[in-house]
């Protein structure tokens, strides 16, 4: 069950001719979502709507977005449940978790987590350093790669994606929910030890970049976020709040910088001084 990601309806398709519309009997693959559990330390924490893949990644990596964890040492040990749809946790002795952050259900929306950002956690987040460079060209050029990559998308549609790189090394996850795809790649830096490299990478994402992707970004610590859409207002004011550099509309060779443009080292300064 855990590699089903669509399921196949006989459905009826729209088709205009000369003299109106008709309808035929095709057959069309439509994602295919479960309700994810987390329990951790016996205690069900949190229902996730999500994609029908990566589920220990998305689990480890979601734990560690809402600062349960502060890295992959503080797992005792985990495993996936396929009965019951649940990736169990247990921590580490000394590694406390309070009852009253737990068991909520999170949609594949947005503005689920458990605040914009936790004032209890908030030393977990810290700015991003601004020392190093990008090549604007690069990323733009990256962006175009990563438009064309989902093959979900592409045969099935309904879904997000998510494209963490440096020149090091680079994950790439896909999920309903634009939030989930970013807890996949951080659970999976995470289980192989390179959560470090987050700080000098580039987070491409397909949606929306809402003040929780932004919290997450931050959270993961990478310095720039791209997106082909939107941001919202508060997204841009915690960019600029963390020394984020934001890209939006980033679409074939054109986009706009919200914030942090100083880290294009071939910006001319005439449009920096703009920004």
């Amino acid at each position: 069950m855990e590699d089903t990601i669509f399921e196949e309806f006989e459905v009826l398709k729209i088709n205009r001719g000369d003299i109106g519309y008709a309808l035929e009997k095709v057959s069309k693959p439509v994602i295919f979502e479960v309700t994810l559990k987390i329990y951790v330390n016996n205690m069900e924490i949190a229902s996730l709507i999500c994609l029908n893949q990566q589920q220990e990644e998305l689990a480890i990596g979601f734990l560690y977005s809402e600062g349960v964890i502060n890295s992959f040492e503080d797992i005792e040990e985990y495993y996936y449940h396929e009965r019951a749809i649940a990736v169990i946790v247990t921590l580490k002795e000394g590694i406390s978790f309070k009852r009253q952050e737990s068991l909520r259900s999170i949609t594949a929306g947005c503005g689920k987590c458990f605040t914009y950002i936790n004032p209890l956690k908030q030393s977990q987040f810290r700015k991003a350093e601004r020392s190093r460079k990008f090549s604007l060209k690069e990323i733009m050029d990256r962006m175009k790669y990563f438009t064309g990559k989902s093959d979900v998308y592409r045969l099935i549609g309904g879904v997000h994606s998510l494209l963490f790189y440096t020149p090091q090394d680079s994950v790439f996850s896909e999920d309903i929910g634009r939030h989930n795809c970013f807890d996949k790649v951080a659970g999976a830096l995470l289980k192989e030890g390179k959560m470090a490299l987050a700080e000098d990478g580039i987070v491409f994402i397909s949606g929306r970049v809402t003040s929780e992707i932004m919290t997450k970004c931050i959270r993961f610590g990478a310095p720039v976020i791209v997106s082909k859409s939107t941001p919202s207002a508060t997204a841009v004011k915690l960019a600029n709040q963390y020394n984020i550099t934001l890209l939006g509309y980033a679409i074939s060779d054109s986009g706009y910088i919200y914030s942090g443009s100083e880290r294009f080292f071939e910006v001319s300064l005439q449009t920096a001084n703009s920004l």
